[in-house]
């Protein structure tokens, strides 16, 4: 069995789970992991996925028939983790260039990003634009976290940071 990280998108239509799961499935794969969402009329995938060798190229052409798909993909492999994971939950006014400031910071303290997730919304009472971002770090010691709040407080007044139980 061969690993494959495959990110995929296509034009949002109904039943394309359904369709890229059969495909997976019929061609004796295994569906380990993923990030699937709908942005701004796009359906975009981030799959690993365990398929056997004498498989892989078949199930390429298999999603591939799906209309308007365009699909990469890399070989993968398993690696060890070493890493203490942690989640977060930054709340800021939004502005130009803010993602940019935050993966600033957390990578200036050699953190690793392996989950972000963002959205733009306004806020009920005030109609201020705000940022909202989940995300999961690895660091490879604990005094890492301590450091990041602090860089992370220091982008302004207005950043809210919580840190999420998992």
């Amino acid at each position: 069995m061969l690993r494959y990280l495959v990110t995929l998108q296509v034009a949002d239509k109904k039943g394309l789970v359904e369709q890229i799961a059969h495909a997976v499935s019929r061609h004796g794969g295994n569906w380990l992991d993923s990030e699937l969402r709908h942005i701004d009329g796009i359906f975009a995938a981030i799959l690993l996925l365990e398929v056997p060798s004498s498989n892989w190229d078949i199930l390429i052409e298999s999603l591939e028939c799906i209309e308007g798909l365009s699909l990469t993909y890399a070989k993968t492999s398993k690696q060890p983790n070493k890493l203490q994971h942690l989640s977060f939950s930054l709340v800021a006014y939004d502005r130009p260039g803010l993602v940019h400031e935050i993966s600033n910071k957390i990578s200036a303290q050699g953190i690793n990003i392996e989950h972000f997730s963002s959205r733009y919304e306004t806020a009920c009472h005030t109609g201020i634009a705000l940022f909202r971002a989940n995300f999961d770090l690895g660091m490879k010691n604990p005094e890492q976290e301590e450091q990041l709040c602090e860089a992370l407080y220091a982008l302004g007044d207005d950043v809210v940071l919580d840190k999420i139980s998992r």
